[in-house]
């Protein structure tokens, strides 16, 4: 164990200042004569990227598993699943001596053009936090520390090092923040990465409310907070703004300038030291994980193949799934020979090995003839001939399994997609086949969702693989042939069109911002809203059975906030064959003072039946279930009335609702101010008594004034209620101002005194 405060007394400015900057690409400084070594992190949302050479960016990263990417583990809503694939990559990093792995990214999908969504869990902030916990629990739990990025409002890569987020408070706090939030409050993960980009104009790197106020003194994070590699522009403002290291190193100029900047009083030595002490305890930790040795890389296949297969969504099916007794099939894709089972950028594994789709279909269906025709080239050119191939083949089998994969210029770190669509060619393609054999079965390899609308009708089924990752292609065929049965369920909506899409009029921004202009209403928020149709809901998925969700109920019809209550369903499989089954619930505010979505999921479980199995679902509902974020209280807010539970198997799905009454027991502190309208002053308690009577005189006096009537509260064709019910108090005794007793504004003035506890 370090003695971190002895250490940190007898360390010089200048090694403290070196410690907090990288000492290479990947590396932290180590201070020898103090005893305190090097530690090395490395990229590892789904797998980790352990370089050759720590001394460079670039070098080929050592073999370990390629686990399937964000967007397919986040399909399978089984976080004890990612909880063992944490453990797997920790036992990796171990052996490839390797102390925090920078993942799990739990950014929210904004739009589905972001370029890195393959790497991210979710457009739903809940379902990103549970997959989040999970994951950063299992690597840790083995004594690896983890890096959660990035940290925040990093939802595209169009200028990301440079544009500035303008996000409002409320939307910040309920869609972008509560996946960190949950993941620091109940993973405690070891480091937190900060993002590029800037956030309503302040550089994610430099911001102390988001840094320091929000992530270290609201939350409690202990941990060290790490830049993206090369997201600091300033290391004195980054400093004071709350990141403790920045990456990549050496920084030389950067160390120089802290060291000048303590000396000249321009930044507090005491901010450095903080920075020191919890680098300190990061490398503290680190030490107590012996590293080296060997990992299980048969077994980490075996877990990817187990993950890809309960991720992968299946989208249609007209009964021709799973394949029985066929004996002619033909396989056309390019993707069916070359998989495509990860995405490009930081989070790029070099492979133990990698399962060949249309090797493992082999395997799995002996004594059928296989065909195999290309189909598509690697780019998006377009090849007729290639399609009459496929046509040939597809027409002389009795089922035609197409591979489609985005190419990679479509979908990478760097660069965000331009589009929703499959290329021409692979258009063209599936309906030509489509047309030649009823029997075809579409499998995409993708990371983000695709348009279908041109194709979808004409096929018989539709296996969304995602990026799969190195043991995905044994998935697919699992699936295909009934070993396995589906049970992925879609974290994000599938658009009908990219013009549906919530941002599509506010990306990718302009003039170094891009308006989060949807607000509140991303994803399924924003399609319920709109009462909009879409190609597949959040938390769509078949199976090759079927659930039935009967006797509903709750643990308390009527309950405190800080009580929670607890929802119980009943599901039984009455298919034929053994299933999971993903039951979400969703909660509705029936009022509330603010506009909230239309239902947001708070709460799902994953059950395994067999057939004709019924069993019990608890899924508990706490105080944040039912609170939303208030701007104007900075705080989370519960207001007293009826919500609706719905239990569902998606968000389109639901099979039951349930009313509760909840009771706030928040004494929220007064807001009213001299603009405070006559509607907000009634609202508030401590406002309608003393405001009250006098308002019942107001309408009196400004009716016949008006020369109206009290008991119409019409004039001149309008309702004189609804004209006053929005203006502010202040103004309304304007208009009354000569049988005021004093000028409006001391009149409104000594209504705050009262009301605050002043007067």
């Amino acid at each position: 164990m370090l003695d971190i405060e002895t250490i940190l007394s007898q360390m010089t400015l200048e090694e403290k200042a070196a410690f907090c900057t990288g000492a290479t690409p990947w590396s932290t400084l180590a201070i020898e004569r103090l005893g305190v070594p090097s530690i090395i992190m490395t990229d590892g949302p789904h797998g980790v990227r352990r370089a050759s050479d720590p001394n460079t960016l670039t070098a080929k990263s050592l073999p370990a598993t390629c686990f399937p990417t964000a967007s397919c583990s986040a399909s399978t809503w089984n976080p004890a699943l990612l909880q063992r694939m944490g453990e797997a990559m920790a036992e990796e990093a171990i052996a490839l001596k390797v102390d925090i792995l920078l993942g799990p990214g739990v950014n929210m999908k904004r739009s589905p053009l972001g370029g890195r969504n393959f790497e991210y869990f979710s457009e739903d902030p809940y379902l990103a936090g549970e997959m989040a916990v999970a994951l950063i629990n299992g690597i840790q739990s083995k004594g690896v520390g983890t890096s959660i990025k990035h940290y925040a409002a990093n939802n595209q890569e169009f200028e990301r090092f440079t544009i500035s987020a303008e996000v409002d408070e409320r939307t910040l706090r309920e869609i972008y923040l509560p996946a960190f939030e949950a993941a620091v409050k109940r993973a405690k993960p070891w480091t937190v990465m900060c993002a590029y980009n800037k956030v309503n104009g302040t550089f994610a790197s430099e911001h102390h409310q988001l840094l320091t106020e929000i992530l270290k003194e609201e939350w409690g994070f202990e941990g060290v907070v790490v830049s993206d590699w090369g997201a600091v522009r300033d290391r004195v403002k980054s400093l004071v703004g709350g990141v403790d290291l920045e990456m990549p190193g050496p920084k030389h100029a950067h160390v120089r300038a802290v060291v000048e900047a303590v000396k000249s009083g321009q930044l507090s030595e005491e901010v450095l030291n903080e920075s020191v002490r919890r680098m300190l305890r990061l490398v503290d930790k680190a030490m107590r994980t012996p590293k080296g040795g060997a990992f299980d890389a048969d077994a980490h296949h075996a877990l990817a193949r187990q993950i890809a297969a309960e991720g992968m969504v299946l989208l249609k099916n007209n009964g021709i799934l799973p394949l029985k007794g066929v004996k002619k099939a033909a396989v056309i894709g390019r993707s069916a020979r070359e998989p495509y089972f990860q995405g490009g950028g930081s989070s790029n594994i070099n492979p133990t090995r990698v399962d060949v789709p249309l090797d493992e279909l082999q395997k799995q269906g002996e004594g059928i003839q296989w065909a195999y025709a290309e189909g598509y080239a690697a780019d998006e050119s377009l090849h007729p001939e290639m399609i009459d191939e496929a046509v040939d083949v597809a027409r002389d089998a009795e089922v035609a399994l197409i591979f489609i994969a985005l190419p990679p210029s479509k979908e990478s770190e760097g660069y965000d997609r331009q589009d929703l669509d499959l290329s021409r060619q692979q258009v063209a393609l599936i309906q030509a086949v489509a047309k030649a054999q009823p029997n075809t079965v579409v499998i995409l390899n993708n990371g983000a969702p695709i348009v279908m609308s041109e194709w979808i009708d004409g096929v018989a089924a539709v296996l969304e693989a995602w990026m799969m990752g190195q043991a995905g292609a044994g998935a697919i065929a699992d699936i295909l042939f009934g070993k396995v049965n589906p049970s992925g369920k879609l974290a994000e909506t599938f658009p009908l069109r990219l013009a549906d899409t919530p941002a599509y009029l506010n990306w990718p921004g302009e003039a170094g911002k891009v308006r989060y202009g949807e607000g509140l209403y991303i994803g399924y928020r924003y399609y319920d809203a709109r009462e909009d149709a879409v190609l597949f809901p959040f938390g769509f998925g078949l199976s090759y059975t079927t659930f039935e969700y009967s006797n509903p109920r709750v643990s308390a019809q009527s309950f405190r906030d800080v009580d929670g209550v607890t929802v119980y369903v009943d599901v039984t499989n009455t298919g034929k064959v053994a299933g999971k089954e993903t039951v979400q619930v969703y909660v509705h505010d029936r009022q509330a003072s603010l506009s909230r979505p239309v239902k947001e999921l708070k709460g799902f479980a994953k059950v395994e039946l067999q057939p004709g199995e019924t069993k019990t679902v608890a899924i508990p509902l706490d105080f944040r279930a039912f609170a939303y974020y208030h701007p104007e209280y900075h705080q989370w807010v519960t207001e007293s009335g009826d919500f609706d539970i719905l239990i569902g198997a998606s968000s389109a799905d639901i099979r039951h609702t349930l009313t509760v009454t909840l009771e706030s027991t928040l004494e929220l502190p007064c807001i009213l101010d001299m603009e405070s309208t006559v509607r907000e002053w009634l609202a508030d308690p401590r406002g309608k008594a003393v405001f009250g009577p006098m308002f019942d005189q107001m309408r009196t006096q400004m009716a016949r004034m008006m020369g109206g009537d009290e008991a119409s509260n019409e004039l001149i064709g309008m309702d004189m209620m609804g004209f006053m019910m929005d203006m502010p108090v202040v103004s309304v005794l304007g208009f009354q101002e000569a049988s005021l007793p004093a000028p409006a504004e001391m009149v409104v003035a000594d209504l705050l005194a009262k009301v605050h506890g002043k007067a």
